[in-house]
Protein backbone atom coordinates (compact mmCIF):
# COMPACT_ATOMS: atom_id res chain seq x y z
CA UNK A 1 0.00 0.00 0.00
CA UNK A 2 1.29 3.47 -0.88
CA UNK A 3 2.14 5.58 2.13
CA UNK A 4 0.13 8.72 2.89
CA UNK A 5 2.48 11.72 2.93
CA UNK A 6 2.32 14.57 5.42
CA UNK A 7 4.59 17.53 6.20
CA UNK A 8 5.74 16.85 9.77
CA UNK A 9 6.30 19.60 12.31
CA UNK A 10 8.15 17.94 15.24
CA UNK A 11 8.07 20.88 17.66
CA UNK A 12 10.73 21.97 20.13
CA UNK A 13 9.82 19.60 22.98
CA UNK A 14 10.58 16.51 20.86
CA UNK A 15 14.17 17.49 20.10
CA UNK A 16 17.19 15.67 21.55
CA UNK A 17 17.52 16.39 25.25
CA UNK A 18 14.11 18.06 25.47
CA UNK A 19 11.23 16.97 27.71
CA UNK A 20 9.50 14.85 25.03
CA UNK A 21 12.53 13.48 23.18
CA UNK A 22 11.16 9.95 23.65
CA UNK A 23 7.94 10.81 21.79
CA UNK A 24 9.20 10.76 18.19
CA UNK A 25 10.72 7.23 18.27
CA UNK A 26 7.31 5.76 19.05
CA UNK A 27 5.67 7.95 16.40
CA UNK A 28 8.12 6.63 13.81
CA UNK A 29 7.24 2.98 14.52
CA UNK A 30 3.51 3.66 14.77
CA UNK A 31 3.40 5.59 11.51
CA UNK A 32 5.48 3.01 9.65
CA UNK A 33 3.01 0.28 10.64
CA UNK A 34 0.08 2.46 9.52
CA UNK A 35 1.61 3.45 6.14
CA UNK A 36 2.00 7.08 7.17
CA UNK A 37 5.01 8.96 5.82
CA UNK A 38 5.97 11.99 7.93
CA UNK A 39 8.29 14.31 6.01
CA UNK A 40 10.04 16.74 8.36
CA UNK A 41 9.68 20.38 7.31
CA UNK A 42 13.11 21.75 6.35
CA UNK A 43 14.46 24.48 8.63
CA UNK A 44 11.26 24.68 10.72
CA UNK A 45 11.11 27.09 13.66
CA UNK A 46 9.39 27.31 17.04
CA UNK A 47 5.62 27.90 16.91
CA UNK A 48 5.88 30.47 19.76
CA UNK A 49 3.08 28.73 21.67
CA UNK A 50 4.37 30.01 25.01
CA UNK A 51 6.50 33.11 24.50
CA UNK A 52 4.32 34.39 21.67
CA UNK A 53 1.56 35.18 24.13
CA UNK A 54 3.91 37.21 26.31
CA UNK A 55 5.23 40.52 25.06
CA UNK A 56 5.86 39.61 21.44
CA UNK A 57 2.45 40.61 20.13
CA UNK A 58 0.07 38.92 17.71
CA UNK A 59 1.95 39.61 14.48
CA UNK A 60 5.20 38.05 15.72
CA UNK A 61 3.33 34.89 16.71
CA UNK A 62 1.53 34.70 13.38
CA UNK A 63 4.69 35.26 11.36
CA UNK A 64 6.56 32.46 13.15
CA UNK A 65 3.81 29.98 12.35
CA UNK A 66 3.24 31.33 8.85
CA UNK A 67 6.92 30.74 8.08
CA UNK A 68 6.45 27.01 8.78
CA UNK A 69 3.28 26.94 6.69
CA UNK A 70 5.01 28.77 3.84
CA UNK A 71 7.90 26.30 3.96
CA UNK A 72 5.40 23.49 3.45
CA UNK A 73 3.84 25.29 0.47
CA UNK A 74 7.28 25.81 -1.02
CA UNK A 75 8.81 22.39 -0.36
CA UNK A 76 5.89 19.99 0.11
CA UNK A 77 2.99 21.21 -2.04
CA UNK A 78 -0.27 19.43 -1.42
CA UNK A 79 0.72 18.02 1.98
CA UNK A 80 -1.05 18.88 5.25
CA UNK A 81 1.13 20.21 8.06
CA UNK A 82 0.87 17.67 10.88
CA UNK A 83 2.05 18.12 14.45
CA UNK A 84 2.11 15.69 17.35
CA UNK A 85 2.17 18.53 19.89
CA UNK A 86 -1.19 20.07 20.86
CA UNK A 87 0.36 23.47 21.59
CA UNK A 88 2.09 23.54 18.20
CA UNK A 89 -1.06 22.36 16.48
CA UNK A 90 -3.24 25.01 18.12
CA UNK A 91 -0.78 27.82 17.37
CA UNK A 92 -0.39 26.76 13.73
CA UNK A 93 -4.08 26.15 13.17
CA UNK A 94 -4.95 29.52 14.72
CA UNK A 95 -2.52 31.21 12.35
CA UNK A 96 -3.82 29.43 9.25
CA UNK A 97 -7.41 30.30 10.13
CA UNK A 98 -6.78 33.94 11.09
CA UNK A 99 -4.74 34.68 7.99
CA UNK A 100 -7.41 33.15 5.75
CA UNK A 101 -10.09 35.31 7.41
CA UNK A 102 -8.33 38.69 7.77
CA UNK A 103 -6.73 40.10 4.62
CA UNK A 104 -4.81 42.80 6.49
CA UNK A 105 -3.15 40.22 8.74
CA UNK A 106 -2.19 38.13 5.72
CA UNK A 107 -0.66 41.20 4.06
CA UNK A 108 1.31 42.21 7.16
CA UNK A 109 2.50 38.64 7.70
CA UNK A 110 3.70 38.27 4.12
CA UNK A 111 5.46 41.63 4.33
CA UNK A 112 7.48 40.21 7.22
CA UNK A 113 8.04 36.89 5.44
CA UNK A 114 9.65 38.75 2.52
CA UNK A 115 12.76 39.04 4.70
CA UNK A 116 13.04 35.24 4.55
CA UNK A 117 12.21 35.06 0.86
CA UNK A 118 8.83 33.46 1.59
CA UNK A 119 5.19 34.13 0.83
CA UNK A 120 2.24 32.29 2.39
CA UNK A 121 -0.71 31.71 0.09
CA UNK A 122 -2.98 30.01 2.62
CA UNK A 123 -3.20 26.59 0.97
CA UNK A 124 -1.89 24.45 3.87
CA UNK A 125 -4.15 22.78 6.44
CA UNK A 126 -2.80 22.44 9.99
CA UNK A 127 -3.71 19.13 11.64
CA UNK A 128 -2.95 17.14 14.78
CA UNK A 129 -1.53 13.66 14.35
CA UNK A 130 -4.54 12.23 16.21
CA UNK A 131 -6.79 13.76 13.55
CA UNK A 132 -4.81 11.94 10.88
CA UNK A 133 -5.04 8.64 12.75
CA UNK A 134 -8.79 8.85 13.25
CA UNK A 135 -9.92 10.60 10.07
CA UNK A 136 -7.46 9.28 7.49
CA UNK A 137 -6.54 5.88 8.95
CA UNK A 138 -9.52 4.85 11.11
CA UNK A 139 -9.88 2.61 14.16
CA UNK A 140 -10.13 -0.63 12.20
CA UNK A 141 -6.86 0.06 10.38
CA UNK A 142 -5.23 1.06 13.68
CA UNK A 143 -6.20 -2.32 15.09
CA UNK A 144 -4.92 -4.38 12.15
CA UNK A 145 -1.14 -4.25 12.98
CA UNK A 146 -1.62 -5.32 16.62
CA UNK A 147 0.51 -8.39 17.35
CA UNK A 148 0.89 -7.94 21.11
CA UNK A 149 -2.53 -6.97 22.48
CA UNK A 150 -2.26 -5.06 25.76
CA UNK A 151 -4.58 -7.49 27.47
CA UNK A 152 -4.93 -7.29 31.23
CA UNK A 153 -4.08 -3.61 31.33
CA UNK A 154 -6.49 -0.89 32.45
CA UNK A 155 -5.61 2.62 31.32
CA UNK A 156 -6.97 6.10 32.04
CA UNK A 157 -7.20 8.17 28.87
CA UNK A 158 -6.15 11.69 29.85
CA UNK A 159 -6.97 13.97 26.92
CA UNK A 160 -6.07 17.21 28.69
CA UNK A 161 -7.40 20.63 27.71
CA UNK A 162 -5.28 21.58 24.68
CA UNK A 163 -6.08 18.52 22.62
CA UNK A 164 -9.72 18.77 23.67
CA UNK A 165 -10.71 20.92 20.74
CA UNK A 166 -13.12 20.15 17.89
CA UNK A 167 -11.28 17.79 15.55
CA UNK A 168 -14.13 17.78 13.05
CA UNK A 169 -14.88 14.16 13.91
CA UNK A 170 -18.60 13.42 13.68
CA UNK A 171 -20.19 12.71 17.04
CA UNK A 172 -17.16 13.62 19.16
CA UNK A 173 -17.93 15.21 22.53
CA UNK A 174 -16.19 18.22 24.03
CA UNK A 175 -17.18 17.34 27.62
CA UNK A 176 -16.46 13.61 27.33
CA UNK A 177 -14.31 12.88 24.25
CA UNK A 178 -14.21 9.19 23.39
CA UNK A 179 -11.41 8.93 20.83
CA UNK A 180 -8.61 8.22 23.31
CA UNK A 181 -10.67 5.53 25.07
CA UNK A 182 -11.32 3.95 21.65
CA UNK A 183 -7.61 4.03 20.82
CA UNK A 184 -6.83 2.29 24.13
CA UNK A 185 -9.40 -0.40 23.34
CA UNK A 186 -8.06 -0.73 19.79
CA UNK A 187 -4.73 -2.03 21.13
CA UNK A 188 -6.44 -4.53 23.43
CA UNK A 189 -6.39 -2.70 26.77
CA UNK A 190 -9.34 -1.69 28.92
CA UNK A 191 -10.18 2.01 29.05
CA UNK A 192 -11.29 3.56 32.33
CA UNK A 193 -14.47 4.92 30.76
CA UNK A 194 -15.62 6.65 33.95
CA UNK A 195 -12.39 8.60 34.40
CA UNK A 196 -13.74 12.04 35.22
CA UNK A 197 -10.43 13.93 34.98
CA UNK A 198 -9.88 13.25 31.27
CA UNK A 199 -10.20 16.89 30.18
CA UNK A 200 -8.86 18.59 33.32
CA UNK A 201 -6.01 21.04 32.72
CA UNK A 202 -2.66 19.91 34.16
CA UNK A 203 -1.83 23.51 35.05
CA UNK A 204 0.43 24.07 32.05
CA UNK A 205 2.91 26.88 32.61
CA UNK A 206 1.47 27.45 36.09
CA UNK A 207 3.83 24.65 37.12
CA UNK A 208 6.48 27.40 37.20
CA UNK A 209 4.55 30.54 38.16
CA UNK A 210 1.94 29.13 40.57
CA UNK A 211 3.05 25.58 41.42
CA UNK A 212 0.51 25.05 44.20
CA UNK A 213 -2.38 25.51 41.78
CA UNK A 214 -0.84 23.30 39.14
CA UNK A 215 0.06 20.56 41.60
CA UNK A 216 -3.49 20.55 42.98
CA UNK A 217 -4.71 19.83 39.43
CA UNK A 218 -2.10 17.11 38.93
CA UNK A 219 -2.93 15.45 42.24
CA UNK A 220 -6.60 15.27 41.24
CA UNK A 221 -5.69 13.77 37.86
CA UNK A 222 -3.46 11.11 39.41
CA UNK A 223 -5.61 10.24 42.42
CA UNK A 224 -8.64 9.75 40.17
CA UNK A 225 -6.56 7.32 38.11
CA UNK A 226 -5.78 5.37 41.27
CA UNK A 227 -9.46 5.43 42.23
CA UNK A 228 -10.29 3.77 38.90
CA UNK A 229 -7.71 1.03 39.46
CA UNK A 230 -5.65 1.75 36.36
CA UNK A 231 -2.10 0.67 35.58
CA UNK A 232 -1.15 3.94 33.91
CA UNK A 233 -2.35 7.19 32.38
CA UNK A 234 -2.05 7.76 28.63
CA UNK A 235 -2.11 11.18 26.95
CA UNK A 236 -1.66 12.80 23.52
CA UNK A 237 -0.03 15.92 25.04
CA UNK A 238 3.68 16.41 25.72
CA UNK A 239 3.13 19.10 28.34
CA UNK A 240 0.52 17.01 30.15
CA UNK A 241 2.81 13.99 30.10
CA UNK A 242 5.73 15.94 31.55
CA UNK A 243 3.75 17.79 34.23
CA UNK A 244 1.69 14.84 35.44
CA UNK A 245 4.70 12.51 35.55
CA UNK A 246 7.40 14.81 36.92
CA UNK A 247 5.50 16.65 39.63
CA UNK A 248 4.20 13.57 41.42
CA UNK A 249 7.44 13.44 43.40
CA UNK A 250 7.04 17.10 44.42
CA UNK A 251 3.50 16.44 45.58
CA UNK A 252 4.72 13.46 47.59
CA UNK A 253 7.32 15.61 49.36
CA UNK A 254 4.83 18.34 50.21
CA UNK A 255 1.75 16.27 51.00
CA UNK A 256 3.20 12.99 52.28
CA UNK A 257 1.50 11.04 49.47
CA UNK A 258 2.98 8.08 47.61
CA UNK A 259 1.98 8.85 44.05
CA UNK A 260 3.87 6.88 41.39
CA UNK A 261 1.44 6.59 38.46
CA UNK A 262 3.17 6.04 35.09
CA UNK A 263 2.19 8.48 32.33
CA UNK A 264 2.78 7.48 28.69
CA UNK A 265 1.93 8.65 25.17
CA UNK A 266 -0.70 6.93 23.04
CA UNK A 267 2.01 6.27 20.46
CA UNK A 268 4.00 4.30 23.04
CA UNK A 269 1.00 2.03 23.63
CA UNK A 270 0.55 1.52 19.91
CA UNK A 271 4.23 0.87 19.24
CA UNK A 272 4.37 -1.87 21.88
CA UNK A 273 1.09 -3.38 20.63
CA UNK A 274 2.53 -3.34 17.10
CA UNK A 275 5.52 -5.40 18.22
CA UNK A 276 8.02 -2.64 19.01
CA UNK A 277 10.55 -3.07 21.79
CA UNK A 278 11.02 -0.79 24.80
CA UNK A 279 13.62 1.39 23.05
CA UNK A 280 11.52 1.79 19.92
CA UNK A 281 8.60 2.83 22.13
CA UNK A 282 10.78 5.37 23.93
CA UNK A 283 10.01 3.75 27.28
CA UNK A 284 13.59 4.38 28.38
CA UNK A 285 12.66 8.06 28.56
CA UNK A 286 9.87 7.65 31.10
CA UNK A 287 10.69 8.63 34.68
CA UNK A 288 8.00 6.45 36.27
CA UNK A 289 8.38 2.97 34.81
CA UNK A 290 5.22 1.65 33.11
CA UNK A 291 6.09 -1.89 34.21
CA UNK A 292 3.19 -3.77 32.62
CA UNK A 293 3.87 -2.09 29.27
CA UNK A 294 7.58 -2.87 29.61
CA UNK A 295 6.78 -6.50 30.34
CA UNK A 296 4.79 -6.79 27.11
CA UNK A 297 7.47 -4.92 25.14
CA UNK A 298 10.13 -7.41 26.24
CA UNK A 299 8.13 -10.57 25.38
Amino acid sequence: MAKKNYAFYPGCSSQKGASASNFVPSIDVMCDKLDIQLNEIPDWNCCSASIGYGEGGQLSRLVLNARNLALVEQNMPGQDLVSGCPACWLATRETAEKLSEVDSLMADTNEALKEAGLNFKGTVKARHLVEVLIEDVGFDAMKAPVVKPLEGMKIAGYVGCQTNRPFGIAGESFENPQYLDKMIETVGAEAATGYEQKITCCGGALAFSEPEKSQKQIRDIVESAYDHGVDMIVTPCQLCQANVEIYQSEINKKKGTKLAMPVVYYSQLMTVAYGGNAKQAGLDGNILRPQKLLDIATK
